[in-house]
């Protein structure tokens, strides 16, 4: 009996010892998993914004990363937004935003003291712009060249002369029209317009060449970031040139078109007064036919007056002889170069 007794405490300790080692190990396997959340956990109590464990592991579990979403809550509370809740961050990840960029953005508005909630702040993000690069631009105005590098916009005064020219639009990010306000491509498309208007409206090339700054002011004046995603700040000309007088090519193109149609009138009452010319000598041609048809009935006639008894052999003489009369008269009347009359 005395002998059973240390062999049973022996066999205690062994089995005492196996499930001592069994938990030591599982408790090694649940503090290596669970030890980068703790690990997070610790870092969000000491920075002063207590984040439960539990909290921390389900965001795991939800497919979001732990790290992400408790960095930019310990860095928007540490910025004074104290606000935004792990909650809100949680949303707008599983949204598809960018959680670090939208706390950047954040708190740079924040001490720039630009107006910018975490509801705007996330629609701009989740619309697909850049919100860090918005923010940027509202601090620090960004130059957009009109047109781009190269190119130039042409506009004609009035006395016909063509300018090119190149401006600098200084724009400002307007984040209240960010979300649905038109882009870059507007802003230049618009300014161009306002130049090409404000050069065409000018009496001549030269007024505009002497004060750029009031074609500036003239477009500047017409509101051109309405509905736009900036605030257009100032309109620089940076360079204008002279190009081709289109005026005096106009009215070099509308002289030579005026004297073209005044060709072909001429050239049209010319070809009528022909066919006139052509159908009169026909109208004479075909008088001049009944006219010999008319002195060929003649003989006829006397010969039928002969027959009837209605013309004697003396009438027929003296007929004769007041044609002969006739035929003298009017040769001693003829000039020398007009041939007789048949």
């Amino acid at each position: 009996m005395n002998l059973i007794q240390p062999l049973l405490g022996v066999e205690f300790n062994m089995e005492f010892s196996f499930l001592f080692i069994l938990l030591a190990i599982v408790l090694i396997i649940i503090l290596s998993i669970v030890g980068k959340f703790i690990s997070l956990w610790f870092q969000a109590f000491v920075s002063g914004t207590p984040i439960p464990l539990f909290n921390i592991i389900g965001m795991s579990l939800r497919k979001i990363p732990p790290q992400t979403i408790v960095n930019a809550r310990i860095t928007l509370f540490k910025a004074g937004l104290k606000t935004i809740t792990v909650s809100d961050l949680e949303t707008h990840y599983l949204a598809g935003g960018h959680i670090t960029d939208v706390a950047i953005s954040m708190i740079a508005a924040d001490k720039a003291n630009i107006a910018l909630d975490w509801r705007q702040a996330t629609a701009i993000d989740l619309a697909g712009r850049n919100i860090r690069e918005a923010v940027q631009t509202s601090v620090n105005p960004k130059v957009i060249d009109c047109p781009r590098q190269g190119e130039y916009m042409t506009g004609v005064a009035k006395d016909g002369i063509q300018i090119h020219v190149r401006a600098r639009v200084t724009v400002r990010t307007n984040l209240a029209q960010l979300v649905g306000g038109a882009t870059e491509e507007t802003i230049i498309a618009r300014v161009g317009e306002g130049i090409v208007g404000a050069i065409g409206g000018s009496e001549t090339h030269l007024s505009v060449l002497e004060a750029p700054q009031r074609i500036s002011r003239l477009v500047l004046e017409k509101g051109l970031d309405s509905s736009t995603a900036f605030t257009i700040l100032s309109i620089d000309i940076v360079e204008m040139h002279l190009g081709e007088n289109i005026g005096a090519k106009l009215r070099a193109a509308t002289a030579e078109a005026a004297k073209q149609i005044a060709q072909a009138e001429a050239e049209k009452r010319r070809a009528m007064a022909v066919a006139e010319e052509q159908e009169n000598v026909a109208k004479i041609k075909f008088m001049e036919s009944k006219l010999v048809e008319a002195q060929a009935s003649i003989p006829l006639a006397i010969a039928s007056a002969f027959e009837k008894g209605h013309l004697g052999i003396m009438d027929y003489q003296r007929y004769q002889n007041l044609k002969a009369d006739t035929d003298m008269r009017e040769s001693i009347a003829r000039p020398d170069d007009q041939p007789p009359k048949k």
